[in-house]
Protein backbone atom coordinates (compact mmCIF):
# COMPACT_ATOMS: atom_id res chain seq x y z
CA UNK A 1 0.00 0.00 0.00
CA UNK A 2 1.38 3.40 -0.95
CA UNK A 3 1.71 6.33 1.42
CA UNK A 4 -0.97 8.34 -0.43
CA UNK A 5 -3.45 5.48 0.07
CA UNK A 6 -2.42 5.09 3.70
CA UNK A 7 -3.01 8.81 4.33
CA UNK A 8 -6.41 8.59 2.65
CA UNK A 9 -7.39 5.75 5.00
CA UNK A 10 -5.97 7.63 7.99
CA UNK A 11 -7.89 10.84 7.29
CA UNK A 12 -11.10 8.92 6.59
CA UNK A 13 -10.79 6.91 9.82
CA UNK A 14 -9.95 9.91 12.02
CA UNK A 15 -12.14 12.46 10.23
CA UNK A 16 -9.31 15.01 10.00
CA UNK A 17 -5.94 15.73 8.49
CA UNK A 18 -4.77 17.52 11.65
CA UNK A 19 -1.69 15.61 12.88
CA UNK A 20 -2.27 16.67 16.51
CA UNK A 21 -5.84 15.29 16.49
CA UNK A 22 -4.76 12.08 14.76
CA UNK A 23 -1.93 11.59 17.27
CA UNK A 24 -4.37 12.12 20.13
CA UNK A 25 -6.86 9.62 18.67
CA UNK A 26 -4.03 7.09 18.23
CA UNK A 27 -2.99 7.62 21.89
CA UNK A 28 0.35 9.11 20.91
CA UNK A 29 1.57 11.60 23.52
CA UNK A 30 2.70 14.93 22.04
CA UNK A 31 5.21 16.88 24.13
CA UNK A 32 6.51 20.41 23.54
CA UNK A 33 10.05 20.77 24.85
CA UNK A 34 13.21 22.84 24.41
CA UNK A 35 15.14 20.74 21.89
CA UNK A 36 17.84 23.16 20.79
CA UNK A 37 18.47 22.82 17.06
CA UNK A 38 16.34 19.67 16.72
CA UNK A 39 12.82 20.19 15.36
CA UNK A 40 11.41 17.02 16.88
CA UNK A 41 11.62 13.27 17.22
CA UNK A 42 9.49 10.19 17.82
CA UNK A 43 10.17 7.50 20.41
CA UNK A 44 8.45 4.87 22.47
CA UNK A 45 9.06 4.57 26.20
CA UNK A 46 7.55 1.65 28.13
CA UNK A 47 5.26 1.02 25.14
CA UNK A 48 4.00 4.61 25.17
CA UNK A 49 4.49 6.28 21.79
CA UNK A 50 5.60 9.93 22.05
CA UNK A 51 6.16 12.78 19.64
CA UNK A 52 8.55 15.44 20.94
CA UNK A 53 8.31 18.88 19.30
CA UNK A 54 10.64 21.83 19.82
CA UNK A 55 8.63 24.46 21.69
CA UNK A 56 10.74 27.26 20.15
CA UNK A 57 9.44 26.55 16.63
CA UNK A 58 6.84 28.72 14.94
CA UNK A 59 3.33 27.20 15.10
CA UNK A 60 3.40 26.31 11.39
CA UNK A 61 6.71 24.46 11.82
CA UNK A 62 5.36 22.65 14.89
CA UNK A 63 2.41 21.50 12.77
CA UNK A 64 4.66 20.09 10.03
CA UNK A 65 7.00 18.54 12.61
CA UNK A 66 4.05 16.78 14.25
CA UNK A 67 2.94 15.43 10.85
CA UNK A 68 6.49 14.26 10.07
CA UNK A 69 6.90 12.54 13.44
CA UNK A 70 3.42 11.01 13.07
CA UNK A 71 4.80 9.57 9.84
CA UNK A 72 7.55 7.87 11.83
CA UNK A 73 5.01 6.62 14.39
CA UNK A 74 2.89 5.04 11.65
CA UNK A 75 5.54 3.91 9.16
CA UNK A 76 8.52 3.18 11.42
CA UNK A 77 7.20 2.60 14.95
CA UNK A 78 10.19 0.50 16.06
CA UNK A 79 12.97 2.49 14.36
CA UNK A 80 15.09 4.77 16.54
CA UNK A 81 16.43 7.20 13.92
CA UNK A 82 18.51 9.36 16.33
CA UNK A 83 20.25 6.15 17.48
CA UNK A 84 20.83 4.99 13.90
CA UNK A 85 22.28 8.38 12.92
CA UNK A 86 24.71 8.40 15.85
CA UNK A 87 25.73 4.75 16.19
CA UNK A 88 25.47 2.98 12.84
CA UNK A 89 26.46 3.39 9.25
CA UNK A 90 22.90 2.65 8.13
CA UNK A 91 21.38 5.38 5.98
CA UNK A 92 18.25 6.97 7.39
CA UNK A 93 17.52 8.96 4.21
CA UNK A 94 14.73 6.60 3.06
CA UNK A 95 13.08 6.67 6.49
CA UNK A 96 13.18 10.47 6.61
CA UNK A 97 11.86 10.79 3.03
CA UNK A 98 8.94 8.48 3.82
CA UNK A 99 8.05 10.48 6.95
CA UNK A 100 8.22 13.69 4.90
CA UNK A 101 6.05 12.13 2.19
CA UNK A 102 3.39 11.15 4.74
CA UNK A 103 3.47 14.67 6.22
CA UNK A 104 3.14 16.29 2.79
CA UNK A 105 0.27 14.00 1.75
CA UNK A 106 -1.48 14.60 5.07
CA UNK A 107 -1.18 18.38 5.06
CA UNK A 108 -1.65 19.28 1.35
CA UNK A 109 -5.13 18.22 0.32
CA UNK A 110 -5.78 17.07 -3.22
CA UNK A 111 -8.70 19.52 -3.32
CA UNK A 112 -6.34 22.52 -3.15
CA UNK A 113 -4.49 21.27 -6.21
CA UNK A 114 -7.61 20.30 -8.11
CA UNK A 115 -9.05 23.78 -7.46
CA UNK A 116 -6.15 25.24 -9.45
CA UNK A 117 -3.56 26.17 -6.86
CA UNK A 118 0.04 25.52 -7.75
CA UNK A 119 1.84 22.95 -5.67
CA UNK A 120 3.90 25.68 -4.04
CA UNK A 121 0.87 27.86 -3.23
CA UNK A 122 -0.83 24.83 -1.64
CA UNK A 123 2.33 23.98 0.29
CA UNK A 124 2.63 27.52 1.66
CA UNK A 125 -1.05 27.61 2.62
CA UNK A 126 -0.75 24.18 4.29
CA UNK A 127 2.42 24.92 6.25
CA UNK A 128 4.57 22.52 4.26
CA UNK A 129 8.18 23.57 3.62
CA UNK A 130 8.78 24.24 -0.08
CA UNK A 131 11.83 21.94 0.03
CA UNK A 132 9.62 18.86 0.49
CA UNK A 133 6.49 19.94 -1.43
CA UNK A 134 7.64 17.93 -4.48
CA UNK A 135 6.85 14.73 -2.53
CA UNK A 136 3.10 15.34 -3.04
CA UNK A 137 1.61 12.78 -5.42
CA UNK A 138 -0.90 13.99 -8.04
CA UNK A 139 -4.59 13.43 -7.29
CA UNK A 140 -6.26 10.66 -9.28
CA UNK A 141 -7.78 11.55 -12.67
CA UNK A 142 -5.55 14.57 -13.08
CA UNK A 143 -2.38 15.35 -14.89
CA UNK A 144 0.40 17.86 -14.51
CA UNK A 145 -0.13 21.03 -16.54
CA UNK A 146 3.44 21.98 -15.74
CA UNK A 147 5.88 21.35 -12.90
CA UNK A 148 3.85 23.50 -10.52
CA UNK A 149 0.18 22.81 -11.06
CA UNK A 150 -2.39 20.12 -11.66
CA UNK A 151 -5.30 20.19 -14.09
CA UNK A 152 -8.47 18.23 -13.42
CA UNK A 153 -9.50 15.99 -16.31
Amino acid sequence: MGIKHLVSQLTRKHGTNDPFKIASQKNIVVLFEPLGSMMGYFNTYKRIPMIHINNALEEQDQHFTCAHELGHAILHPKVNTPFLKRHTLMSVERIEREANELAVELLISDELLISGMTLYEAATLSGVPIEVAHLKRPPKRTFWADEQSYIKM
